[in-house]
Order: C-alpha cells, then structure tokens, then sequence
C-alpha cells in the first residue's frame, strides 16, 4: 500500500523541523530542552485475517506535524496531557515538537508496509532536528504487525539505536499492553492507564509527560523495575472500580502517595495476542532507588497473582440471552437490555461480522425491538444502491471469518444509509431488528454511534454492542440489564479455546503452576 506523499521520508522531516512548539512563546527558556512526542495506536487480534490498513488509520486519526497539535485540546487523550504536563511542569524550560499520530480501530495485525513508514516517519523526524533531550511515544501497547512480534519494542529498540543511551525515553500504554524485554531495555519511563473501562486517557499522557519533564530537566533519575507473570486470564471482569480489581489499584495510588514510587503500573494483558512473551506484567518506577523499585513491582505482582482464581462473569448463548431480555419487562420498560457481544468485540480487534446473535433475533425476538451492527463490505454496498423504503435480501457475514461463523440470508427494508466514518452504513430493519451495515466495524461503545444514525436507544429493547468495557458506563443511563452473549469467535474470553500457537509455556491458566515467577 503506497501513502500519500506527505509520509516520504524527505518532506515529513522538513515539515516536522520547522513545527512550532507547544509552549507560550513568552515563557520560553533562552535555550529550551527538545522533547519530541508521537502517538501510534493499534490493538491486534492475532487470530483475525483481515490486515488493518492506513484506511482503517484515516477512518480514525492520520496527523502529522501541526496538526497533531492542533487536534490535540480537542481529543484530550494522551497527547493533551502531556502537553499540559509540559506547559505547567516545563515552565518554560522545555519545547514540545509534533511527530505525527496514528490511530486505528482494534483488528487484524497491521500492514507491514504501512507500520514501517509510520515508524521511518518518527525516526526521520528524530534525525531532522538538531536537538532532541526527550522523546514520548503514545502507544496501545497490543499492537500487531503482519510478519514480525513485538513491533512497539521494534520501535523503540530502533529509536534507542538513533538516541543513544542517554536521551529519556517514556512510553504511555494501555492497560492491556503486553509489555516485553525488548520495551524495558529501551524505555526510561512505562506508564500505563489506572482505569478499565479506560477513562484516564488524559491523566495517564500528563503523568507520563509530569515524568519526563522532570527527568530532561534532572530534577529526578527514573528507575524502571518490571516483572512479568506467568499469567494470562485471571481477576474477573478486571474493572478497576470492582473487586477484586478495585483493591490492588487503590494500593497503586497509595505506594505513589506514600510509598515512594514515582510511578506503579499494572499490566493484565491483551488475551487475543498469539506472541511468545504474552503475560501480565508489573511496573514500578523510583527516583534512583533500585531496591524500592523492585519490592513495589514484586508486591504488586503478588496482589495481581493472589486474585487469578476470581471467576469471569457468566455467560449466556444467543437463544438464552433473547429469552433473558423478553423476560426483563420491567428493564425493557424503564430502558434496554445490552448485549454484550463477548465473541465478536469488535473493540478487541474481530471483523465484526458475527451472525449468531442476528439468527436468534430473527428466530426468536419476535416483539422485541432490537438494534445490532454488522460489518459486511459487500452487502453494505449492495443495500446502498437501493432507495430509502425498499425491500433487499442479502447475504450478511460470514465472508471474513470462516472458521466460526456463517453467512446468513437476511430480508428487510432499506430505512436509513449515508456515509459515516464507518464508510456507505445503511439501515436494513426487519420487524423489530434494525441491522445496521457498515464497510468498517463499529464497536458501538457510545449510544452516539446508534444516535447518529437516527436510532434512539429509549425505543429499544435490546442494543447489541461490540466492546467488552466501554459501555459499561457509556450506557448508563438507557442500560438496566447487562447479558454477556457467549458464541463461537475470535474474542473468546475463554482461554482455553483460543489457537495459541507462540506464547510461552506453562502459563496460568492453561497449566498448573503455583508461582507467577517465570523460570530463567
């Protein structure tokens, strides 16, 4: 896949070497320290066949230079706070120069072609300035890339290489990284998100950039102790305001207050990542004391392993879960019943497409109104070409994953289409189902995705969602029954069912072993 010509190596380094800072001009030093900041976004289901491409990346964020910058206030994720980490901590002292920022959707590993160029892109930018004191990544953490492991430590073991040891490097990630070797010999500072469903995305980049900040100016000398665990799945529904959960992250907060940690992370991994350093990991960063580093990452290893038994929530079939919601009256009257789609969660990289819930509403929801995505290119396409108000069958899903899941025919009436950032999305409705057909997958984390589209979620019974966090609090105020829908596909929770072929062995659950140590 070729990029447009703003991604050559040549023209990104001269655009990026003539970026203004971030600072207000007034308050900067006569001779401001560089830092350098990025952010590339990718969470990878390694069992998904479908490569994410730079459309996936445009359909959600594609910046480089100034308007990364730009973007920023307005996103007010990661980049946002570490930005105003460097405004208030900085105090002048230090300039913030945009690299570039991409971000895409969970799915298949990445288009190598495309990850090499985006990675050229900030190393070009590193060469073309003449001074660089510190660099920030933003990055997922679970990224995957096709043909190659670990790329974020590919990344950053490049970016090493061109620094030398002496320039900091800090990486924030998401909660669900799995942090490898190749990260904690590169990085100076890991930092991760405290909350899951994520809703610290700008707390986590101002932390990260509080402590790179201070570390560039020498007020403090990070630390980094990390220790990873022969862990896989374990915890429960791992929610940071739930047991068991709930306990280890507010004695997080309590070794930074008064345990003497800069920073204290943990990692309960992404499961749908077939590499061969898979596993928990825990992350703590001191002010140059190696000894406390290591007792706080040992600690809280020992807190994560003590809860491996905690059960995962239940599950239910299509056919029971239908059932479950007729039988909610009360629910369905004071708002809807969500579904979880735990097999097909688009937010944890599947295509998207699954049919097993669509085929129990349309054998047994009669009565119920329910609204439910699909993402089918071709038959998104098909549908699009027909008006507002007339009937199509089509045949829906089944074309990406053909190991779980099956076409279905599926007759209805075109009541809704436009181009959305999930390409042609139309409305085929059916009696109560309201399918919505995408060209992109739609985790419907926000009841804004089905609002936008004309579709309120006061009228449903059922709204079937395709992420296993987000709406949890997203939905609040329509959700009054949550079922988690179980079925064949590539977002299994269960473990045991997933096609590992790489990652390390023994690992708990999947063998009995009585310490999360991993041998030598």
């Amino acid at each position: 896949m070729k990029l447009t010509p703003i991604l050559s190596a040549a023209s990104l380094a001269v655009a990026l070497a003539s970026c203004s800072p971030t600072d207000r001009p007034a308050a900067r030093a006569a001779d401001p320290k560089v830092v350098l900041y990025a952010e590339f976004m990718h969470e990878v289901n390694s069992f998904s066949p479908v490569l994410t491409t730079e459309r996936d990346f445009r359909a959600l964020a594609l910046r480089f230079g100034a308007d990364v910058a730009a973007a920023a206030p307005e996103e007010k994720t990661q980049l946002a706070g570490f930005l105003e980490a460097v405004e208030e901590v900085g105090g002048g002292a230090v300039k913030a120069v945009p690299v570039l920022q991409a971000k895409s959707m969970s799915g298949g590993p990445v288009d190598r072609a495309f990850y090499e160029k985006i990675k050229a892109g900030i190393l070009g930018a590193v060469k073309a300035q003449t001074r660089v004191d510190g660099v920030y990544l933003s990055l997922h953490g679970a990224m995957g890339v096709d043909g190659m492991f670990d790329p974020e430590g590919d990344i950053l073991a490049d970016l090493r290489a061109l620094l030398g040891p002496d320039v900091p490097i800090a990486v924030s990630f998401d909660l669900h990284a799995n942090v490898t070797r190749r990260r904690v010999e590169n990085a100076d500072i890991l930092v991760g998100y405290r909350t899951n469903p994520h809703r610290d995305h700008f707390d986590t980049g101002r932390r990260t950039g509080d402590l790179l900040v201070r570390t560039v100016l020498g007020k403090i000398k990070p630390v980094l102790r990390v220790n990873k665990l022969a862990l896989l799945k374990g915890g429960g529904i791992n929610v940071d305001f739930l047991p068991p959960f709930r306990k280890i992250f507010r004695e997080m907060k309590r070794m930074e207050k008064s345990g003497g940690a800069l920073s204290v992370s943990l990692f309960p991994v992404h499961i749908w990542i077939d590499e061969p350093e898979l596993g928990y990991a825990a992350v703590a960063i001191t002010d140059g004391d190696e000894d406390r580093a290591a007792a706080l990452a040992d600690e809280l290893s020992e807190m994560a392993w003590a809860v491996r038994d905690v059960p995962q929530p239940a599950v239910a079939t299509p056919e029971e879960a239908v059932e479950i919601a007729r039988k909610a009256k009360l629910a369905r009257a004071l708002g809807a019943v969500i579904f979880c789609d735990v097999s097909d969660a688009v937010s944890a990289g599947t295509p998207g497409e699954s049919t097993w819930i669509l085929k129990a509403l349309m054998e047994r929801g009669a009565g119920l109104v329910a609204y439910l995505t699909m993402r089918d290119e071709e038959a998104a396409v098909r549908a699009w070409e027909r008006n507002v108000g007339d009937e199509v069958t089509l045949s829906v899903g089944g074309k990406i994953d053909r190991l779980y899941n099956r076409p279905l025919e599926y007759s209805g009436i075109v009541s809704w289409k436009g181009e959305t950032s999930f390409g042609k999305t139309v409305i085929v409705r059916r009696d109560g189902i309201h399918l919505v057909i995408s060209e992109l997958p739609m985790a419907s984390k926000s009841p804004k995705e089905f609002q936008a589209l004309g579709l309120s979620p006061w009228k449903a019974d059922i709204v079937v969602v395709k992420n296993l966090f987000p709406f949890r609090y997203n939905y609040l105020l329509y959700n009054r029954k949550t079922v988690n829908v179980q079925t064949p596909g590539l977002s299994s929770t269960d473990v045991f069912g997933l096609k590992y072929r790489n990652i390390p062995r023994p690992i708990y659950p999947l063998d009995k072993i009585e310490d999360w140590r991993i041998a030598p």
